[in-house]
């Protein structure tokens, strides 16, 4: 695997980490502006909507800019953004700098997995795009639990002050070692834009969403439920993150390995493990052992099925950075609405574990929706079974047969610009 790559991803961490630290930030962030926590919620919210509606303007910008130097670009934007988080003294400063950070995030993804798509063979994007998205996966079991313990001993601002450091650092990395991939030829919007008349692309964007929106809509409520339903004390909410995210690391090298060749039964099996993870949590939340054990489980199951949803909209579309941008950005339309619902419940009354059964449905809707593509898939296997059994009670040599589904996702790609 190209170390470029690993470099991409140390910039995927970056970009996480500052989407999802204001989870383990909450109490400082409340208190420090004087507002609620839910509020302080919808800062996620905030991020991900900057990422919904700028991250596709900014690549549509930088489509004739060389891959290499529109990645620099925007991490530049994206420290400026983080350090102007750091300084805020009004809420509404803060909310801005996400947004700042959350357009340069976006954009950062699409050319990002562009690139990536450049530097491997076909039959290896899924786990290029392991090594990718591995940065997500770090930031759950480092970059936050980091944050949050930075927070507890030297204030919030030195947490957007050290996500900024490292992603200065990581600008100097993709400039000296990242290379300057060729730009495609003809790369035209309209060509772009003429990939999105594909109905099936949309259909993945959407269960994409809601999958990771479901997650998110747990996930950014983690830490009063630990504290306050699981009686945890705020010392151990650190920890407890990072036991998410280190389920998240091993569930992302087991996803990275099978996810060419397997990419519609792990999502169709993935899918249906999140949403039952998330019914039982919101079960047994009150008990500190089985709280421990559906975090891991949800970490192992949950954020790793990234790379293999990302997999997907490269098969079914094209490795264009504008398709994987509104990819980002469609996902990030979960992200908004996970969150915000939760928040909302929560002000209605309907407790903290609101969140839980709220990502729970999500999830259930996100599996609903994939029960089309796993039973095209299945007839695609079957008739390829029978062609291959008429052509051996033939004599006829037998194609080798290719990756679980591959045949029907692959019709929307043949009709790609």
């Amino acid at each position: 695997m190209p170390y470029a790559i690993v470099i991409l991803g140390i910039g995927v961490f970056c970009l996480n980490t500052t989407e999802i630290m204001v989870a383990g930030l909450l109490p400082s962030l409340s208190s420090e502006f004087d507002v609620s926590v839910s509020t302080v919620g919808y800062l996620i919210s905030v991020y991900a909507m900057g990422m919904v509606v700028g991250g596709p303007v900014l690549t549509v910008a930088l489509l004739r800019v060389p891959r290499k130097k529109a990645l620099l670009w925007l991490l530049a934007t994206f420290v400026a953004g983080q350090l102007l988080g750091a300084a805020a003294q009004e809420f509404w400063v803060l909310v801005a700098a996400r947004v700042i950070t959350a357009l340069a995030a976006s954009a950062f993804f699409g050319i990002a997995v562009a690139v990536c798509a450049q530097l491997v063979d076909k039959d290896q994007r899924g786990r290029a795009l392991s090594v990718l998205f591995g940065g997500l996966m770090v930031a759950q079991v480092v970059g936050l639990p980091a944050a949050t313990l930075i927070d507890q001993h030297f204030g919030w601002r030195a947490s957007f002050w050290a996500v900024g450091a490292l992603a200065a650092l990581n600008a100097l990395a993709v400039w000296r070692r990242v290379p300057t991939t060729p730009m495609p030829e003809r790369m035209r919007l309209r060509g772009e834009i003429s990939a999105f008349r594909n109905a099936k692309l949309w259909g993945v964007y959407g269960t994409n969403a809601l999958v990771i929106g479901a997650i998110m809509a747990a996930n950014s409520y983690f830490s009063p439920i630990f504290t306050e339903i699981s009686g945890f004390g705020s010392g151990a909410v650190p920890w407890l993150f990072a036991v998410f995210g280190a389920g998240t690391i091993v569930g992302n090298v087991v996803t990275g390995r099978l996810a060419d060749r397997y990419m519609l039964p792990l999502l169709v099996y993935g899918f249906a493990v999140v949403t039952l993870v998330l019914v039982v949590f919101a079960l047994v939340a009150h008990h500190r052992v089985l709280t421990v054990a559906a975090v891991a489980v949800l970490g192992l199951t949950g954020l790793p099925l990234s790379p293999v949803m990302g997999a997907r909209v490269l098969r079914v579309s094209n490795d264009g950075p504008l398709v994987n941008t509104v990819n980002a950005s469609a996902i990030n339309v979960g992200v908004v609405v996970g969150p915000w619902a939760g928040g909302v419940a929560i002000s209605l009354g309907l407790g903290l574990l609101s969140p839980l059964w709220i990502g729970a449905a999500m999830a259930a809707t996100g599996l609903l929706a994939m029960v089309p593509a796993a039973l095209a898939a299945r007839g695609e296997r079957r008739e390829r079974r029978d062609r291959s059994d008429r052509r051996a009670r033939r004599g006829d040599p037998v194609p080798p047969t290719g990756p679980e589904g591959a045949d029907a996702e692959d019709a929307g790609a043949r009709t790609r610009p």
